[in-house]
């Protein structure tokens, strides 16, 4: 069992070094900075899209 463990070890971190394309530096900023304009641009329109809604439903309920 315990061979079979370190195995696994081995096998992951031989992997992780000759294996794995890593991102440079510039694709993984430029990814990090369209993740977070994306992100803010999403949370944007669904903070508008809430008060839209909750204006609308705040009038409809006065006039009743």
């Amino acid at each position: 069992m315990f061979e079979r463990i370190g195995n696994y070890f081995r096998e992951t971190r031989d992997e992780l070094l000759n294996k794995v394309s890593w991102p440079s530096w510039n694709e993984l900023t430029e990814s990090t900075s369209i993740v977070l304009v994306a992100s803010v641009l999403f949370a944007l329109i669904i903070w508008l899209m809430d008060q839209g809604l909750g204006y609308s439903l705040a009038t409809f309920y006065k006039l009743f």
